[in-house]
């Protein structure tokens, strides 16, 4: 537990914030595969994304890593060898979903597991179109929820149309394809984060996108290269938000990733009337866009949150209910149903723990209605094993009455393992 007191000045600093997690696992799964040695820097060294490193040692791939640099020694797809042992996932949706993808094309057995939230993340988003393409996968109710069972090998491409827009299900259909005999085509509802589709082409490989409509061929052979990761846009929220928040407040954000697929917090802060300037942005022709965020506080409006900014910014809804708190007026947050299958179920997790703060806020079948502004008061709330919905809370802390105490504050360590010392350097 640790107890977080108000905030009695402005914030102020620069913070240099993690990798981006979902680009960290995604550099080490392709340079698993490719041939060669791959560099990676700034790698998030979070729990989440050490179960992948992990993961592809237990298969036998050499993997150094010297803080936040990973130097990957890849043999090529046949490099990978069966696993002796059940292959854990801890508590990464990430790291189960895409690798379920990526074992469903190799010649051997293999089981996944994580921990007790993943047994309650449902699979058959992933597992149903896999065993179309021939993967064999089995696991509790019909291979919906883990331990899942994969014998993998001899996949034919096939066009499948997502019914959820998930990013996770798409790079796990992508990497089988890129094993697969034929092309597989993938027709997404909404445009989803594209890391999947800039990796495979840092890589050396190909994919093609045309509009929601992602296609790649089989027998793609990827080489070795360098991959410097961008700051996570999901970890630099809970920052933008604080700064949004607390009179005084001045904070630098440098070398934030600004793929347009994710960035989706930074639209809802303009409407919403945040003082906020992206300065120095970098966009190299084959890889992530990055930028310099700087913050100041700004007097907030209530927005509606629904439709195809949804999978924009899915990770940043929990921080993005709290800025609502403080807005004035109504701010509703709808058709992100896809919450609920989460850490946690967010939209639950997030209005629970707010109210227990006094927030004006209420649960819908698939988002939130808050009502603001609301001074909070203080209080115990919990994570729920969720790093975003704690550090939300750390944030919520800074402009409460009194003091929050925060249950599971070690759940931050899965994306932000500094966010503690981040967040004092700027009080």
């Amino acid at each position: 537990m640790e107890k977080l007191v108000p905030a009695q000045t402005g914030l102020k600093g620069t913070i240099k914030v993690p990798g981006d997690k979902s680009i960290s696992h995604r550099s080490v799964m392709f340079a698993a595969v490719a041939r060669g040695k791959t560099i990676v820097k700034n790698f998030l060294p979070g729990a989440d994304c050490l179960s992948t490193i992990h993961c592809f040692q237990q298969m036998g791939v050499p993997i150094e890593r010297d803080g936040t640099r990973v130097v990957i020694d890849g043999k090529g797809w046949d490099g990978l060898s069966e696993p002796e042992t059940v292959l854990d996932t801890g508590n990464s949706g990430t790291t189960t979903r895409l690798m379920l993808g990526l074992l469903a094309g190799r010649p051997f057995h293999s089981v996944i597991a994580g921990d007790e939230s993943i047994a309650k993340r449902p699979m058959q988003r992933v597992t149903k179109p896999l065993c179309e393409m021939g993967a064999h996968i089995d696991g509790r109710r019909g291979g919906n929820f883990t331990p899942l069972s994969i014998r993998g090998g001899a996949l034919q491409g096939i066009e499948y149309r997502l019914p959820v827009a998930s990013a996770q299900v798409k790079s796990a259909l992508l990497l089988a394809g890129l094993q697969a005999d034929g092309t597989t085509i993938v027709h997404e509802p909404q445009p989803t984060r594209d890391h999947t589709e800039r990796m495979i082409r840092a890589f050396g490989g190909e994919v093609r996108t045309e509009g929601r409509t992602i296609s790649v061929r089989g027998g793609t052979v990827f080489h070795g290269t360098e991959i410097v990761v961008p700051g996570d846009i999901s970890s630099a929220a809970f920052f933008m938000a604080a700064a949004s928040l607390v009179p005084g407040s001045e904070i630098v954000l440098p070398d934030v990733g600004l793929n347009p697929t994710r960035a989706g917090i930074l639209d809802v802060l303009k409407q919403m009337g945040a003082d906020m300037e992206v300065a120095e942005t970098h966009a190299p022709s084959d890889g992530e866009q990055t930028g310099t965020l700087v913050i100041r506080p700004a007097a907030l409006q209530g927005v509606e949150i629904g439709g195809g900014l949804i999978p924009r910014l899915i990770d940043e809804i929990p921080i993005i209910a709290l800025l609502a708190t403080q807005a004035e007026g109504r701010t509703v947050i709808k058709d992100a149903a896809e919450l609920k299958v989460k850490e946690t179920n967010r939209i639950d997790t997030v209005v629970r723990e707010l109210k227990k703060l006094g927030a004006q806020i209420e649960a819908t079948a698939d988002g939130m209605i808050i009502e603001g502004p609301c001074r909070l008061s203080g209080g115990t709330v919990e994570s729920h094993g969720d790093h975003r919905i704690g550090m939300m809370l750390a944030v919520a802390s800074l402009v409460a009455k009194d003091a929050v105490c925060l249950k599971g504050t070690e759940a931050i360590a899965v994306s932000y393992p500094q966010f503690f010392d981040d967040l004092k350097s700027v009080l």
